[in-house]
């Protein structure tokens, strides 16, 4: 029986709209190169900087706006990367309020991206349903490395085996599931409740 669960924010508890994204920083910032740095699970170009915690922020803010518009703010680099974020389904929130072990945060992403991802959990009324957040920036790794996981079992303190983790990409369930914790797929857009 699962003592706790781990899951993925964008695309499994958070959905992802990348199309939206893009439009935004080519709309609002003239940032045409936004394709080139964005993925649906692993960032590149200075996005994967900012997400492997290699680049601040601040430095990131000022390279977009480097190449962007003149007259863009850093305000508006930030609205640009929250049009990524659509939301949280209904099925998912109610799930994730019913389980009654501990439940985590384990995340490829960045300071700008959480900041939107927290207010749409306590939007939702999960504000404080998580024991702990383990976000790449924050600790320098980056799913699927065996490192992260494994660091998140040592903070978390239980066996592998005994931790559910869920996650929209399949590299990153492999992984996980690499050193021996209990690591399901899921499909965006379907009811959390079947991995559940």
């Amino acid at each position: 029986m699962a003592k706790a669960y781990v899951f993925d924010i964008g695309g499994v508890l958070i959905g992802l709209d990348l199309k939206a994204c893009i439009r935004a920083f080519q709309d609002i910032l003239g940032f045409d190169r936004i394709t080139e740095l964005l993925d649906p699970y692993h960032q590149k170009g200075i996005y994967g900087e900012l997400e492997a915690g290699q680049l601040s922020a601040d430095d990131f803010r000022a390279r977009i706006l480097a190449e962007s518009r003149p007259g863009s703010a850093p305000e508006d680099v930030d609205r640009c990367m929250a049009a990524l974020l659509t939301g949280m389904d209904p099925r998912t929130v109610a799930a994730v309020k019913q389980l009654e072990v501990p439940r985590y945060l384990l995340s490829n992403n960045n300071p700008i991206s959480m900041a939107r991802c927290r207010e749409i959990l306590c939007e939702n009324g999960l504000g404080e349903a998580f024991a702990a957040e383990f976000i790449s920036s924050d600790m320098k790794l980056m799913k699927p490395s065996r490192a992260f996981y494994e660091e998140v079992l040592r903070c978390i303190g239980l066996p592998a085996g005994e931790i559910v983790f869920i996650d929209d990409n399949l590299a990153n369930v492999e992984g996980a599931k690499a050193v021996g914790i209990d690591a399901r797929l899921f499909v965006p857009g379907t009811d959390i409740r079947a991995v559940l």
